[in-house]
C-alpha cells in the first residue's frame, strides 16, 4: 500500500466514528508521521460554511439541495486539499463517498447512478486506501443520540432513517473486504477496538 495513503473513517451517528479517528491521530502523532485530516461535510473555509448550512438543526434544504452542498464540498477539498497533499502526507478522511452513499442513495433514497457520475467527475480515479466501518446496534444509539447535547440535523432522524444509512455502510463494505474494517461498538471494549484500529493502520503503514 502507498507510503502516504488515504484512510477514511465511516459509520452512522453515535457508532464510534470520531473515536477512531481521533485514535488513529494520535498514533501518527506518537509515530512523528506526517498526516492531515478533515472532515465531510467541511474541510476548507467554504467547505465548512457549507457544513454549517447542511447540518443547522433549524435547516429546511431539501435532500438534493443537501446532495449538492455536499458535493461542492468535496470539489473545493478535492482541489484544496486532496491534490496538494497526496502521496505526501497521510491523509485520514472523517466521512467521504460512502457517507454520500449511505446517507442521500440508501438513507433518503436519492439516486444512486447520479451520486456515482458526481463523484466520477469531481474525482475521477481517486479512491481512499483503506477505510474504518464503525457500526453500532438500536438500544445503543438511542441511548448515545438521548445523551448528545449538541445536535445537527442529522442527529434528528427517526431510528429507521439510520438503520437504512448503516445497512447501506454495510452492503457498500463487505462488497470490498480487503479494503474496509468494520469495528463493531457493541461487542468490542473501546481498548479492543482501538487495538485493532492501530494494528491496521501500521499494516497499511507498511
Amino acid at each position: 500500500m502507498s507510503k502516504n495513503p488515504i484512510i477514511v473513517f465511516e459509520g452512522v451517528e453515535t457508532s464510534g466514528k470520531s473515536t477512531s479517528l481521533k485514535n488513529a491521530i494520535t498514533y501518527l502523532k506518537k509515530k512523528k508521521i506526517k498526516y492531515i485530516s478533515f472532515r465531510e461535510p467541511g474541510g476548507t473555509n467554504l467547505s465548512e460554511k457549507l457544513r454549517q448550512l447542511m447540518l443547522n438543526k433549524k435547516s429546511k434544504l431539501n435532500n438534493k439541495t443537501d446532495l449538492f452542498l455536499l458535493m461542492a464540498s468535496r470539489s473545493e477539498n478535492f482541489d484544496k486539499i486532496l491534490k496538494e497533499n497526496y502521496k505526501k502526507k497521510v491523509i485520514l478522511i472523517d466521512r467521504f463517498i460512502d457517507s454520500t452513499l449511505a446517507y442521500q442513495h440508501y438513507g433518503m433514497g436519492l439516486d444512486k447512478n447520479l451520486i456515482l457520475r458526481m463523484n466520477n467527475f469531481l474525482l475521477g480515479n481517486f479512491k481512499p486506501n483503506f477505510t474504518f466501518l464503525s457500526v453500532v446496534n438500536k438500544k445503543n444509539m438511542l441511548k448515545r443520540l438521548k445523551s448528545r447535547k449538541n445536535k445537527n440535523k442529522y442527529d434528528n432522524f427517526n431510528y429507521n432513517f439510520y438503520n437504512k444509512v448503516q445497512k447501506g455502510f454495510l452492503k457498500i463494505a463487505l462488497k470490498n473486504k480487503s479494503k474496509y474494517l468494520i469495528l463493531d461498538s457493541n461487542k468490542d471494549s473501546l481498548k479492543i477496538i482501538e487495538n485493532k484500529l492501530i494494528k491496521k493502520i501500521k499494516e497499511i503503514l507498511k
